[in-house]
């Protein structure tokens, strides 16, 4: 007799894919058990039950990394506890490298690998060889050899995660599509069915391919898109020793899997195959899609390469099956922005099997605490904007997503699909000059500017890349004379209202309650004094003020002020990025430039530091705000868009004779680590608190009301000194060069990681920053009395700490 439907649960899980069971697992883990999971048809029959199994345990950071060793020791036990075999064994895994840059890329994973705790053995040829006797070695220049890596097989391990999800009160219904939301406001209510209702608290949406179009029902955005996968297997072959490691070819975009006594062999090719643009079928169930053997043809030839024998054995199985690919090959995952309560685990790149145990207790985590339980921005869904969500975006940049897998992944590296989304008034002016265009949230920004007849495009590598010396030029005009950026890509909010005040001030570490035109540099915390946010507050009325953050904050800021609002507080709060372009000009020189265009006084004594003002510049009336993240004395120049493009060329042509030079966003990267400046989302996120952060000068205990997070703050305040801290380190060596998660060392052991990284040409060498932990306390005594390192790429090489920014540590250059 079939079970009934629930008419009520605490949370509803949609979707029965590895990702949904292991949710409803951990759940069930928790002690939440009035779960009910549904699935539209049968369980895994979507894109699990067709994968290949791969549980490595090294991702591209040590968050991610942690997450997926995570899995790979859940499912080692899982067997054992819920009596279902999972397949599970711990055979390792081999990457080989076909050149320089890309075995600098694999010893960059080493030295991550040992941060994470996991053994990772650097190897030459002929030890790549013992491990794989079949491999061609021919033009292989090295490899690594990961022991703990391991495979599964995908079916058995979702039963598993059934039968404990089960064991645990959780109730699953196959053969139940559910049809539409039902929502409480903007808050979750419950599920329509095609059974009937079940009002619910949660709603998790593990949907995968289908995710992004029931996200819809409630207005929530899951930017993913299906692409087709090929994998092949052989018939036997003979010689192929049963349980091999993994083998991965990135530069052939292939991955070999021993099978008994056959091999899959799975590619990630580029120029990938989007596939559902109309929609997935309604019946579609462990489904295949049509082969397309001239468009695998080529990568099969790379594969043969690597592995000769294949040339001699057919295949047995030629598959095609959809996956689904996210704009920037991470998965979504935690609370969505625009609808409380409902949760998303989902658009999982074909690392669903191996991320599965760690983002399902992750999120069980989440909704049981109702917080991240750990720094998870690098897959946080509000990390996206609706835009990312359009059929047209999606389908293009599925066709390079997939092969970015197995694409070197080079510092700076920029995608090139779906371009040209956002782009500032100025963006043209740009290019003229130069520009060399990343992207980030969809805007094309100059990242640095070609000179003379250099070909304006990025030529990648993990040394010194063709645009080294231009960022040198760039960062020494605005060291020694005047630079102009196009900064129009900051998230800018207005928040409005009697109430504003009060609002801003309880959500902000600092004091905001300032006079009209006063500037404060402050912190958003959670209850736990983490960071939640670090932006400017400007007040420009008695009842308005303009809040400006980062270019990745958008979402994520937007939500956390419309959360906290309260029913009473009349507030009104807009994102007004759009509406102004900002052109910022920094440097010793700035002033003088400025004053030109201006009758202003621009003096330090009638214009101080963070100070913001309404001022005539050119033909235009602009709100000057003189602050700066790069160091130097200057001003953000916050212009009405339609009278961005005159006034910046009205700057050019009054910093001419002080030989003024556009920069671009490398080298405001450059400037601000010499200054020590923190980059939320990298320095600074939610985990980490605001004295951690060596932030906590922007704290103001005594300002009436308090401020989220406070309590806390004073907690961690009266412990004494802190055994985790943000420090700034200056290579001893001029040549390495560090991005992020390179092992940090004090007295031959590893105490953190870098989480930022890059050269600094007025010091001449790199500058890196991260979080050591020392249990007695991060003192400057022991800072003193230790020898530091940092690791790149298997090699230590000294380093020394600092507690304050190398550069002008007393901002005497900017208040002058």
């Amino acid at each position: 007799m079939a079970k009934q439907l629930p008419a009520s649960a605490q949370v509803v899980v949609v979707g029965g894919g590895v990702i949904g069971c292991s949710v409803a697992y951990h759940l069930s883990k928790l002690g939440i058990t009035d779960v009910v999971l549904l699935e539209r048809k049968q369980l895994t029959c979507g894109t699990t039950w067709h994968a290949a199994g791969l549980v490595p345990t090294l991702r591209a950071s040590y968050n991610m990394s942690m997450l997926a060793n995570y899995s790979a020791s859940l499912y080692d036990t899982l067997e054992q506890e819920t009596g279902q075999a999972t397949g599970f064994v711990r055979n390792g895994s081999l990457t080989v490298a076909t050149n320089e840059e890309r075995f600098r890329e694999l010893k960059r994973g080493a030295s991550m690998a040992k941060v994470a705790g996991f053994p990772c053995e650097v190897i030459d040829p002929d030890q790549a060889k013992e491990l794989w006797p079949l491999l061609n070695i021919d033009d292989v220049i090295g490899a690594v050899h990961l022991p703990m890596d391991g495979m599964t097989s995908p079916v058995d391990v979702t039963q598993a995660l059934a039968v404990g999800a089960r064991k645990g009160g959780v109730q699953i219904f196959e053969g139940i599509k559910v049809l539409d939301m039902k929502l409480d406001g903007q808050k979750v209510a419950g599920v329509v069915t095609e059974q009937g209702d079940i009002d619910c608290e949660y709603v998790v949406n593990c949907a995968g391919m289908w995710a992004r179009e029931f996200g819809r029902k409630a207005g929530v955005t899951v930017p993913l898109h299906a692409a087709e996968h090929f994998y092949v297997v052989t018939e036997p072959i003979e010689g192929l020793n049963h349980g091999v490691p993994t083998l991965r070819d990135f530069d052939a975009y292939s991955y070999f899997k021993e099978d008994t006594g056959k091999l899959l062999v799975g590619m990630f090719e580029p120029d990938a195959k989007p596939w559902g643009m109309k929609g997935i079928p309604e019946d579609f169930c462990f489904d295949e899609l049509p082969e397309d053997f001239d468009h695998l043809a080529p990568y099969l030839e790379m594969a043969m390469h690597r592995v000769p024998q294949m040339a001699e054995t057919g295949l047995q199985v030629f598959f095609n099956g959809p996956e689904s690919f996210t704009p920037d090959d991470r998965y979504h995952l935690g609370e969505a922005p625009e609808c409380r309560n409902y949760f998303v685990a989902a658009g999982f790149n074909s690392v669903g099997i191996q991320s599965a145990g760690g983002a399902g207790k992750m999120l069980a985590e989440w909704i049981q605490k109702g917080h991240a339980p750990r720094d998870l921005w690098d897959v946080d869904i509000r990390r996206n904007l609706p835009f990312q969500g359009t059929q047209a975006y999606l389908q293009e940049r599925t066709t390079e997503s997939l092969g970015l897998l197995y694409e070197t992944h080079y510092p700076f590296k920029q995608f090139k699909t779906s371009r040209g989304v956002r782009r500032s008034v100025l963006h043209d002016k740009l290019a003229s000059l130069g520009a060399v265009f990343g992207v980030e949230n969809g805007w094309e920004r100059p990242n640095w500017y070609a000179v003379d007849s250099q070909e304006p495009k990025y030529e990648y590598s993990f040394g010194r890349q063709n645009w080294f010396e231009n960022n040198k030029a760039e960062h020494e005009a605005v060291r020694n004379s005047v630079g102009v950026l196009d900064q129009s890509s900051f998230s800018k909010y207005r928040v409005d209202g009697p109430a504003a005040e009060g609002f801003l001030n309880r959500l902000c570490s600092n004091n905001v309650a300032v006079p009209i035109g006063k500037m404060v540099y402050t912190q958003w915390l959670n209850e736990r004094g983490g960071i939640e946010a670090d932006l400017t507050v400007t007040r420009i009325g008695e009842e308005s003020f303009l809040v400006v953050s980062g270019v990745a904050c958008q979402t994520r800021d937007m939500a956390w002020m419309r959360r906290h609002k309260r029913d009473d507080e009349f507030v009104v709060i807009n994102d007004v990025t759009s509406a102004y372009a900002v052109v910022t000009v920094m440097g010793p020189k700035s002033r003088d430039t400025l004053s030109k265009l201006s009758q202003a006084d621009l003096s330090h004594e009638g214009f101080p530091f963070a100070t913001s003002k309404e001022i005539d510049m050119h033909y235009a009336i602009v709100r000057a705000s003189r602050i700066t993240y790069v160091g130097e004395l200057g001003w953000e120049l916050y212009i009405p868009t339609e009278f961005a493009p005159a006034v910046f060329d009205a700057v050019l042509d009054a910093g001419a004779e002080f030989g003024i030079r556009p920069y671009g966003y490398h080298t405001m990267n450059s400037l601000r680590m010499e200054k020590g400046y923190r980059h939320w989302g990298h320095d600074i996120v939610d985990v980490d608190t605001i004295l951690e952060g060596g932030l906590g000068f922007t704290c103001d205990f005594e300002k009436e009301g308090g401020f989220i997070g406070k309590e806390a703050v004073l907690a961690q305040k009266a412990q004494g000194p802190l055994p985790k801290r943000f420090i700034s380190f200056l290579f001893e060596d001029p040549e390495p060069l560090c991005y992020h998660e390179e092992p940090i060392y004090a007295n031959g052991e590893i105490v953190g990681r870098v989480t930022s990284g890059m050269f600094g040409h007025t010091m001449g060498a790199t500058i890196a920053m991260g979080y050591v932990e020392h249990a007695e306390g991060v003192t400057k005594d022991w800072l003193d009395s230790s020898e530091f390192e940092i690791e790149v790429e298997c090699v230590r090489y000294k380093v020394k700490p600092s507690l304050r920014a190398w550069y002008d540590p007393k901002m005497e250059r900017i208040k002058i």
